[in-house]
């Protein structure tokens, strides 16, 4: 039965059945008839963890304080913060 929208692995869920298949083939636990059933499953995981991530980094603000005033803006990652460090 295929999932809707809705019904999607949460991040933390999709990476721990990513782990999971990664494991069972890593120890060659999956006869070699699955091995294309396990790829398969584990691409869409991939998939998923990657939406996931990319949604967060969409919304992930960062908070500046200027002239007593704090804002927000859209974090730019790779971008140098205040202190010279990277964010």
């Amino acid at each position: 039965m295929k999932k809707t929208k809705s019904q999607e692995p949460s991040f933390e869920e999709a990476l721990a059945g990513l782990e999971g298949i990664v494991t069972a083939m890593e120890r060659g636990d999956v006869p070699l008839a699955d091995l294309v059933a396990k790829y398969e499953q584990a691409s869409a995981l991939l998939a998923r963890c990657k939406a996931c991530l990319g949604q967060a980094e969409m919304t992930v603000e960062r908070l500046r304080v200027s002239g007593g005033v704090v804002a927000t803006e859209p974090f730019a990652p790779g971008e140098e913060s205040p202190d010279g460090g990277l964010d």
